[in-house]
């Protein structure tokens, strides 16, 4: 779906838009499949291999971090070279690389499938979810990450334009744009490395408050940025602007990478998959909502393409916005990666049903050997009757021979 929703926009130049925004759509739909698909293979193992949730998931990261590298290091140049359609163009190869990547993955393949029964499965796994999340052990968490992610509002697209614009901006080019993002990449991957050496033993709880922390105070950077005070301590704006981007996709992933680790310890057996899919989902909704909020936010400040008089005003109310979340945190649990979330009742259901298939095996096992001991004693007894009677026999013989 990829790959022709790319090669559509890229070979049409005359394209209507709604057509364009139908096959964007599509691709961007794709890329959260391939994603979840993904994310449900690691919750998956991450209950098989408890102690290896968080090494999985800063693996996951780590390959995430270094596609971004690649992705935003060339993105400027093909942008310079071929064009934005032809730049887009080259997206059908990640494309048809994970179609590679879904061919490679191993299935178990269950042969005589009941399909006539997957309804009856739909709607067991609907309400195995349902249960899962009306336990506090769940919705609380779930709600804390809507939140922190809602309320960390997205005002990046006032900061691009700010970028570019050759007045009240440092008018930066699209491929130096494409090298902050790739410096951005670096320092995402400087955070997953931090989280894998140090940071994956602490508690979920200590962690997402040091890092909402930091995202706050970090947000500051763009408020020196914007007011050009950067100037007057002799720092170049593409110097700071580098370590800004830096310093912010580093504590982003900080951030981050407890919450998908969270996310896989809450998952119940049987329906992982589908439901650190549902998190995600959630996690999703709360990326968007806070999107939306700084589209929002801009517009009330009146900051468009040309007009950053009020960009410093927005700047800080999001790094304000920022700080809410810590008044969240206790419906964080204060246990470590290590620890299980989920309670018994929800853990044990599939494993008594497992217990109850292997005590009835036994059982019938036990019964069977039974029998066959029985049987045994049986012709054992019968045989020493026969012999009893055959040496009686033959004492009889020789008395009358006698």
């Amino acid at each position: 779906m990829g790959v022709i929703a790319m090669l559509i926009v890229s070979l049409h130049s005359k394209l209507h838009v709604f057509f364009a925004l139908l096959a964007l759509m599509s691709g961007s739909a794709s890329v959260a499949i391939a994603d979840v698909t993904i994310d449900a293979c690691v919750a998956e193992n991450s209950l098989i291999h408890p102690h290896l949730a968080a090494d999985m998931i800063s693996l996951n990261g780590f390959c995430a971090s270094v596609g971004g590298l690649i992705g935003f290091s060339i993105s400027g140049f093909l942008v310079h070279a071929i064009g934005s359609q032809g730049a887009l163009g080259m997206l059908t190869i990640p494309s048809a690389l994970v179609i590679l990547a879904g061919m490679l993955l191993k299935d178990v393949h269950i042969p005589n499938f009941p399909y006539k029964q997957a309804h009856m499965k739909f709607v067991e796994a609907s309400g195995k979810m349902l249960t899962t999340l009306r336990c506090p052990e769940v919705w609380r968490p779930c709600f804390y990450m809507y939140m922190s992610l809602a309320l960390s509002v997205d005002i990046q697209e006032g900061m691009f334009y700010w970028y570019t614009d050759p007045t009240a901006g440092p008018s930066f080019s699209e491929g130096f744009i494409g090298f902050i993002f790739a410096i951005g990449s670096v320092g995402s991957l400087v955070g997953v490395i931090l989280y894998q050496n140090i940071l994956k033993d602490y508690s979920f709880r200590s962690l997402l408050f040091s890092s909402q922390l930091l995202l706050s105070l970090s947000g500051m950077l763009d408020l020196i940025l914007v007011l050009r005070l950067n100037l007057k301590f002799g720092i170049p704006d593409y110097y700071f602007a580098v370590i800004d981007e830096g310093v912010a996709k580093m504590i982003n992933r900080l951030k981050w990478m407890p919450l998908l680790v969270l996310s896989s310890k809450l998952c119940p057996p049987g329906i992982e998959g589908t439901f650190f899919a549902l998190l995600m989902s959630i996690d999703n909704i709360g990326l968007l909502s806070g999107s939306w909020a700084g589209g929002l936010l801009l517009h009330l400040l009146k900051i468009t393409r040309t007009e950053f008089k009020n960009l410093w005003a927005a700047i800080l109310i999001r790094n304000v916005l920022r700080l809410l979340p810590l008044a969240l945190l206790f419906l964080v649990p204060r246990s470590d990666p290590n620890s299980i979330l989920l309670p018994a009742d929800l853990l044990t259901e599939d494993d008594e049903a497992g217990a109850r298939q292997v005590a009835t095996v036994e059982l019938a096992s036990l019964t069977v050997d039974a029998n066959r001991t029985n049987g045994s004693l049986q012709e054992s007894k019968n045989q020493e009757h026969l012999d009893v009677e055959r040496e009686d026999d033959e004492a009889s013989l020789l008395a009358n021979r006698s």
